[in-house]
This record gives structure tokens, sequence and C-alpha cells, in this order.
């Protein structure tokens, strides 16, 4: 018996989801490396200003960079795309594609931590991830559990206009594939690790074949 259209539309969209926050999670690792939040980036920090203390009080301390202000920003503005080609607004599907964007942000940090050969699912713990410094439950930060239920609270104001749960369930449902996917994603890191490190082998990088030699003499 073939998938019903709804399952199938629900299967990609996790799909679709999970390797978005992959990709994102992959070019970040391929920008900082093993230092995370932007630490060896050529990009600005805050952290006294008051908008960045207020930005540091919904983020649980961590600096506000430069790059996370259009990082962050970026996702969250593509998620919106829909509603600009034909896709109908209303405050149910705001809700629903804010969850989600919740939900995505965890999952791409996560992956960025299980992928990264710096960490691994091994070695991210408490008092190894310094932006991740305060409270965490079991094997993760506070910070992932305040996001779910952010999502969840989402998902259920949709009610109030919608009448029904339809929304909430399929975030619930979205959150049970999700997880599915990160746990794989576990068991195949290791091959993007050993493809991570053959990238760069000692003597691989070709960079001279194509860059211009830098003068003798800089000014």
């Amino acid at each position: 018996m073939s998938p019903s259209p709804s399952a199938t539309a629900f299967a990609l969209r996790v799909l679709f989801l999970f390797t978005y926050a992959l990709l994102f999670a992959a070019v970040e690792i391929e920008i900082e490396g093993p230092h995370g939040w932007a630490e060896r980036l050529p990009t600005w920090f805050r952290i006294t200003p008051p908008y960045a203390r207020l930005y540091g009080v919904f983020m649980r301390g961590k600096p506000l960079t430069g790059y996370h202000a259009v990082m962050f920003v970026l996702p969250l503005w593509s998620f919106h795309f829909g509603f600009v080609s034909g896709v109908r607004w209303s405050w149910a599907a705001e809700a629903a594609t804010l969850a989600a964007y919740m939900i995505w942000t965890v999952t791409w940090d996560l992956l960025w931590f299980i992928l990264n050969p710096r960490f691994g699912w091994s070695r991210f713990r408490k008092g190894a991830v310094w932006w991740h410094g305060r409270t965490w439950i079991g094997r993760f930060p506070v910070d992932y559990y305040s996001a779910i239920v952010a999502s969840l609270a989402l998902a259920a104001s949709a009610t109030l206009t919608r009448g029904d749960f339809a929304v909430v369930r399929r975030q619930v449902e979205l959150i049970i594939g999700i997880v599915g996917m990160t746990l794989f994603s576990v068991a195949a890191a290791p091959v993007y690790m050993r493809w991570y490190a053959h990238m760069r082998r000692p003597g691989s990088d070709e960079r001279r074949l194509c860059l211009p030699p830098e003068p003798a003499n800089p000014p």
C-alpha cells in the first residue's frame, strides 16, 4: 500500500527541514572550524552595549556578533518565502512557521557539534562548550529545552484562531521526525569526519595554484 499524500508530504517536510539544518551546520563548520560562536572570525563582538545586553538576556549570556546577527535572521527570513509566493498569511500559518524555525535552530546547532571533528557526540557536554556554559539538563543545554517548549507554545497559539489542535499535532510529529533523523546523523557522523580530514590532509590544499603570489615587499 502506498503512503497517503499527507504522510508523504510530512516525510518530505521533515527531510527538507533536516537537510536544511544539516547544510547550515556543514557550512558553519567550514567557516568556523573548531572555534564556535564566531570566536575567531573577522566579525564584531559586543557584550556591554544595551542592545547586546538585551540579546544576552534572551540568549543566556551569549555575546552578540555581527556573524550571528546575520545568520539568525537569514534562515528566519527564508522560512517566510511561502508568504510572498502565494501562501495566504494567517496567525496559524505564522505560528507553525515560527515553531518549525525554533526546532530547526536547535537541530542546526546540535548538528554542528555532532559533525564537527572538534566535538562529536562524545565531547558535546557541559564544560566543553563555553557559549553553552550555563545550565544543562542531562546531555543538553537548557537552551534546547526552552526552544522546544517555546515552539510548542507557539504551535498551541494557533488554536486560538483555528479552533483545533492540528498545528500542535503537526509540531509534535515534526519534533519526533527530526529527533529520528538526528539520531541517524550521530551514527553517520564518523563518515563525514573522515571526509573532513581527507580534504585537509597535508599537501592537498591547492590554493597556491590559483591565488596570486604575495608581493615580496608589501606596502
